[in-house]
């Protein structure tokens, strides 16, 4: 069988990455207000695997990414199916915190199959984009590749979270301010933030001594166990 090793920076990331999916699905719960726009509290924190998506794609290629958002999207699911199984089990007499309980971890089917389809699609569009432009662009420009990509990975997982989760609930007419709203903050977040991935992007380049350019690999998401 053929060996992988993974720098202690990479299993980083890839912690801190799948670490952040799990608590925006926890955040999610709180609604907040942004001047009339009411959104989730996952925002503050979910932009954050797209900026790391970015690192890895960028240092370690395709690949390592698709690794890495298939590692996340299996400890997401594996902490909302033990939500689920928690939720189940009866509760004790004495404990009246189940409602809440329940409310945090009791995810409707619908909204879980959105979020987990969403993340999906959102994510290997922002490997891919940012793998095909370093290509492309001979490994300048990053902070144009970085912006681009996460436009489109995150308009990608809005474009297909709100109608998945709200399709026959909301009109569409109400669910596209949100969508729109989601991906512009998000992006903002990535120009905000940006100065510090390109330092945090740089230093792990000198670091690890690598700089991964993805010519000639198959870009199959399924290919998960294809790492270098």
């Amino acid at each position: 069988m053929k060996q992988h090793s993974f720098s202690a920076t990479f299993m980083l990331l890839g912690i801190v990455f799948c670490t952040c999916l799990i608590i925006s699905n926890l955040l999610a719960a709180k609604i907040f207000m942004l001047g009339s726009l009411a959104l989730p509290a996952a925002v503050i924190i979910f932009p954050v695997s797209y900026i790391i998506n970015d690192c890895i794609a960028e240092v370690w290629g395709f690949r390592r990414a698709r690794f890495i958002i298939w590692a996340g999207f299996a400890m997401n699911f594996l902490v909302a199916a033990l939500g689920q199984i928690a939720v189940f089990l009866p509760s004790a007499p004495f404990w009246d915190g189940a409602a809440h309980f329940n409310y945090m971890f009791g995810l409707a089917p619908r909204i879980a199959a959105a979020s987990f389809l969403a993340f999906l699609a959102g994510s290997f569009l922002n490997a891919y984009v940012m793998s095909r432009m370093k290509v492309a662009s001979k490994g300048r420009h990053f902070s144009v590749r970085a912006i681009a990509s996460t436009l489109v990975g995150e308009g990608v997982d809005s474009l297909i979270f709100f109608p998945c989760a709200f399709a026959g609930i909301l009109p569409f007419s109400d669910m596209l301010p949100m969508m729109i709203a989601q991906t512009a903050l998000k992006t903002l977040y990535e120009i905000i933030v940006l100065p510090v991935t390109i330092r945090v992007v740089n230093y792990v380049k000198r670091v690890e001594e690598t700089d991964v350019y993805d010519e000639g690999i198959s870009y199959n998401i399924l290919k998960i166990r294809e790492v270098a």
